[in-house]
């Protein structure tokens, strides 16, 4: 009997115990004040967080900027409990409360919505549902099964209060932030170690022509590493796969590779197309000289002296040189002759065709067939001679222009010295 009374009257104080509680926090609560409208819909978790300080206190701050709560999204959406309760009631297991996810269980939360076509519906019908069955796929969600919880989740490239909009700047998945976002477990050899893959892929990039212009640019239409690996399906490119990845891009150069020599060279020997000789995260801005047998080609990687292989790069790099040099020279007459006054804007759109051909002949490249480069030399060879024709008849006019002016001015000072030896002759009879 004593230990059933004993018993009551700690439950009978322990319940007053929590109702003094609950009345405290709501008198602070009150002296406090309440939160912004904007902050997650009023919800008793964001009143509560809102009273705290550090670690616990930091989801609350960011919500202002969270793409979910400016959809009217709160806590509770995600977290679960409920929010008309006060103080750890609200977070009763027993009223759905989930709390702060496992890292492997963090695509499962966000998938309730985001893997749910009719929920995201309401809210943004532009969005794929699709990303977490395209997770699985990943090498990050392979391993994610498997138990490793050091890959990456939505989290860890989305970020958490707050998860901002992708068109948000200050997004870690904002196009120009992507590499960062990535480098921050791929450019970390300690984080990396035992994966056995190189930790350098972000400074290589940084170098790249890719690098250069989405990082020092602003061009946000260049590849970062989801250009190439993809995002929520990420995975390394296979040989074969290479080339199908550059193609996105770079369509019709692919298309040139498939019907060269080299496509069944290179699937013989097991090559990758593109980044054997262009590299992968450190593509460098392509120049002439990779074409030829000079110190920087890469034909010579392959191709033996007197090969029909080096025979044919020396003829694809004649025909460049035989129009870079003949366009250089008109270009030069053309300024020349537009500097002294000339008008030579048909000239400049004669040279630009030659140019055009010069770049177009560069991608034919690609080829492998000299006869095909030369026929696009050819032709911009024929532009490049109208561009010489027309700054030497510019440069000529120049000149007419110049003797013109020359004889005018004899003849005009020849005049002024005959009036001025009149005039003195008038006034010496006059005296």
């Amino acid at each position: 009997m004593r230990s059933q009374t004993f018993l009551r009257n700690s439950l009978r104080h322990s319940a007053a115990l929590r109702a003094l509680l609950r009345a405290i926090l709501f008198f602070v609560l009150l002296i406090v004040g309440s939160p912004s409208p904007s902050v997650a819909q009023q919800e008793s978790c964001v009143t509560c967080h809102q009273a705290l300080e550090g670690r616990l206190a930091a989801p609350v701050k960011g919500m202002d900027a969270d793409v979910h709560a400016k959809r009217g999204l709160s806590c509770s959406s995600c977290h679960g409990g409920d929010p008309k309760r006060i103080g750890m009631d609200a977070m009763d297991p027993r009223a759905g409360y989930l709390g702060t996810p496992k890292p492997s269980e963090v695509p499962a939360f966000c998938g309730r919505c985001h893997s749910d076509p009719a929920y995201m519906r309401r809210y943004n019908p532009r969005i794929r549902t699709d990303q977490v069955a395209e997770y699985r796929t990943s090498v990050h969600g392979q391993r994610l099964v498997r138990g490793d919880t050091k890959v990456a989740t939505c989290t860890s490239c989305h970020g958490v209060h707050p998860v901002r909009a992708v068109s948000d700047p200050r997004s870690p998945v904002y196009a120009t932030n992507i590499p960062t976002t990535c480098g921050r477990c791929h450019a970390d050899p300690a984080y990396m170690k035992g994966y056995g893959i190189p930790t350098d892929q972000l400074a290589k990039y940084k170098r790249s022509i890719h690098g250069e212009a989405l990082l020092q640019r602003g061009n946000r239409l260049a590849p970062a590493c989801n250009g190439c690996h993809g995002n929520h399906g990420a995975v390394p490119p296979g040989v074969e796969s290479v080339a199908n990845v550059c193609s996105v891009c770079h369509s019709a150069t692919r298309d040139l590779f498939v019907k060269s020599p080299h496509k069944v060279a290179f699937d013989r020997m097991g090559l990758p197309e593109c980044s054997t000789c262009h590299g992968n995260h450190e593509v460098a801005r392509p120049t002439d000289e990779m074409i030829g047998t000079g110190p920087e080609a890469f034909c010579t990687r392959c191709h033996e002296p007197g090969s029909k292989g080096l025979a044919a790069a020396q003829a694809m790099r004649a025909s460049l040189e035989a129009l870079k040099s003949r366009l250089a020279e008109a270009e030069t007459l053309v300024a020349k002759a537009a500097n002294a006054g000339v008008e030579m804007s048909d000239a400049r759109l004669t040279l630009q065709e030659a140019q055009t051909r010069l770049i177009q002949a560069r991608n034919v490249i690609h080829s492998f067939n000299p006869k095909q480069v030369e026929a696009v030399t050819t032709e911009g060879l024929k532009f490049a001679e109208k561009g010489v024709a027309a700054g030497k008849a510019g440069l000529a006019e120049v000149q007419f222009r110049r003797r013109g002016l020359s004889i005018a001015l004899v003849i005009l000072v020849g005049t002024a010295i005959l009036l001025f030896l009149k005039a003195r002759e008038i006034e010496r009879q006059k005296m």
